[in-house]
């Protein structure tokens, strides 16, 4: 029997209709992927199924006693909460139950016979259900899910009040999260996290043990790693693609194929019977015209499919830029500070013309200031930045100011491209081909921009910025409030194959993006450290992989040396003692305890050595240093066996 089902739903707003008769099942164990442009119904789905809107026609059912959770746009925070008190709320039964038992405890003080038999008992049951609630665990659980999404112990105490827009909605989440419910379902939950809180995410949902999952995301790496099923929303229709986001797109390819192929013929027989009626309509045959104009009026009506929506789209060319200089931005020894708050240090980088560095790391680190170093419109604290000769930057920021808000889509992109292009003359017809790119068709390309969504406007501007001639792109957060199919016109835009030769500056979260056009990385931590790798976001992964194996092995070797040393030591005393006074005997006390002193030198030297992160990529050196290690200890034990019995130690 399926968790839930929707059958034959249809919601209309006004006299759109936003779902047509949608069917869909929710079984155990799935993890669903709800795709679609925007504006196509996903949301509205989701609505429907939480029970939030109702459904002009069709059912709704959910098994009974199945709970369903879903992240909520605005969830209410108590002002009084703190952080940690705020996610714990999601234990709020067990916190009844913890308390229930304080007051049987109490009673227990004073009560005997039935009445403290009757109390045991409660105690128990009570126990029982703490238990079965996890209520001994639930801090441990609060804390971890806090940290996993990117809350550090320093703000556990602060007060909900003083959280931003992206910390509230990262608390929400782990709300949600936290109070486990059957279905769980999530609207764009990545909005707000970066990379590493994304990762966190991708692991929980695919350990965690939810009923179902019903995802709607742009967030399209996330999709080919957690869901198994792709439901795609498309003109108030559902389309279903079993498998993940990778195998939805290959098969999705080939239906579109083969629709674009149906269409074409429908189209060419249409042609063919409007050219007969035209010609004979009023002529002898006008009766057999009219016949198969009524026969076409039917089969347009019945038959004909909807024209595949992406044969609307057209081509992204990029214009050709001016060839830039070898070396396109160089800093020396750059530091950044404000005040004592330090953004990076000492950090020394070389961008040469047709790089392409992605820049990553958590929010608030400093990503964006550096960019802002790099080009010149920050100064540095210490250090040196050098801008290369011929460059033409365009620079896409997270918060842009300036468009006219009352100018249509494609007259925005013309302005755009005119401004950063100093002046260039732009058609109509160049600016509708730009807007077409961007997947703006038809009539949304007299839109006003006011009318438009923030990832509407994002749009517009990344259509004017690529459609203009540059030879940097310095992209801030580009795919942020971007839909699939806007993202993936963004990412074709920039790939090599589609002409873009220019050198790419890209600061995102979208790992998807991030691995398709970049193919070096510029890394920053918490702590303010920046590392510099050459090479695809997955080739970086492989990298931290194979250092934490590394590091992982070398502790386990030094473990082992340890207790070998541990072993060697021991039988070498024993045998010490066994043997009683040896020639060792012979010796002063203060010479003896030079020697124990130059061994014990010795072997720290060569521990000092097996610390080396890079010692273990060397097997050879590794044994040797085992080895002599051993040699040491070995020749230690018996002087140190002759020191003890001497009562050195008193």
């Amino acid at each position: 029997m399926s968790l839930a089902t929707m059958t034959n739903v249809v919601c209309r707003y006004g006299a759109n209709e936003v779902l047509s008769g949608v069917t869909m099942a929710i079984e155990r164990s799935q993890r669903i992927g709800l795709v679609g442009r925007n504006g196509t119904g996903k949301s509205t789905l989701l609505n429907i199924l939480i029970g939030k809107v109702p459904c002009d026609e069709g059912s709704i059912e959910v098994q009974r006693g199945l709970t369903i959770g879903a992240l909520a746009q605005e969830r209410t925070l108590h002002p009084e909460d703190s952080v940690l008190s705020a996610a714990s709320r999601a234990f709020a039964q067990t916190a009844d139950l913890k308390n229930q038992l304080a007051i049987v405890f109490e009673k227990m003080e004073q009560a005997q016979g039935n009445e403290l038999e009757a109390l045991l008992r409660q105690q128990t049951k009570l126990e029982e259900q703490l238990e079965a609630a996890g209520g001994y665990v639930t801090e441990h659980r609060v804390e971890a899910m806090l940290h996993g999404l990117g809350f550090t112990d320093e703000q556990f105490d602060q007060s909900v009040t003083v959280l931003s827009g992206g910390q509230v909605a990262r608390l929400a989440l782990a709300q949600l999260l936290l109070e486990s419910p059957d279905i769980l379902v999530l609207d764009e939950p990545t909005n707000h996290l970066d990379i590493e809180a994304r990762t966190w995410l991708e692991e929980f949902l695919l350990t965690a043990p939810f009923a179902a999952i019903v995802l709607v995301t742009h967030d399209r790496w996330l999709l080919d790693r957690v869901v198994d099923k792709i439901i795609e929303v498309d003109n108030g229709r559902l389309f279903e693609y079993p498998g993940r986001f990778t195998e939805y797109l290959e098969q999705r390819s080939l239906q579109r194929t083969t629709l674009s192929r149906q269409y074409a013929k429908q189209v060419t027989r249409v042609r063919q019977e409007e050219s007969y009626i035209r010609r004979y309509k009023a002529g002898q045959r006008s009766k057999q015209a009219k016949g198969r104009e009524s026969r076409l009026e039917r089969y347009r009506k019945e038959e004909m499919i909807d024209r595949p929506r992406e044969l609307d789209v057209v081509k992204l060319k990029i214009p050709e830029a001016p060839r830039s200089g070898d070396q396109v931005l160089v800093a020396e020894t750059v530091s950044k500070s404000f005040g004592d708050v330090h953004l990076f240090q000492d950090l020394s980088l070389a961008i040469t013309r047709g790089d392409r560095v992605g820049i990553i790391g958590p929010n608030g680190v400093g990503k964006t200031t550096l960019i802002r170093c790099l080009l010149g419109q920050e100064p540095v604290t210490k250090g040196e930045v050098r801008i290369g000769t011929r460059l033409s930057a365009g620079y896409f920021q997270q918060v842009h100011d300036g468009l006219d808000l009352s100018l249509p889509v494609w007259r925005a992109i013309q302005t755009t491209v005119e401004h950063e292009s100093k002046g260039r003359d732009v058609s109509e017809q160049q600016a509708r081909d730009l807007a077409g790119g961007f997947l703006f068709s038809g009539d949304e390309q007299d839109q006003p921009l006011h009318l438009l969504s923030g990832g509407e406007r994002a749009r517009v501007r990344l259509a004017g910025l690529l459609g203009s001639p540059h030879n940097l792109l310095v992209l801030d957060e580009p795919s942020n409030h971007l839909d699939i199919p806007a993202a993936a016109r963004l990412e074709e835009a920039l790939s090599l194959k589609n002409g873009f030769t220019g050198t790419l500056l890209l600061i995102t979260h979208d790992r998807a993006l991030l691995q398709a056009t970049c193919n070096r990385l510029i890394i920053f931590d918490e702590e303010g450290g920046i590392a510099l790798f050459t090479g695809t976001y997955e080739e970086w992964l492989l990298h931290c992989r194979q250092q934490k194996e590394r590091h992982e092995l070398q502790e386990r070797a030094v473990k082992r040396q340890a207790q070998s040393v541990d072993r060697e030591t021991q039988k070498a005393k024993s045998a010490a003692v066994k043997r009683g006074k040896t020639d060792l005997a012979a010796l002063s006390l203060g010479k003896l305890e030079q020697r124990i002193e130059d061994l014990e030198h010795e072997i720290k030297i060569v521990d000092e050595e097996l610390s080396k992160p890079d010692i273990y990529t060397d097997p050879q050196r590794c044994r040797e240093l085992s080895a002599r290690r051993e040699k040491i200890v070995a020749e230690l034990a018996p002087y140190e066996a002759e020191w003890s019995t001497r009562g050195g130690e008193a």
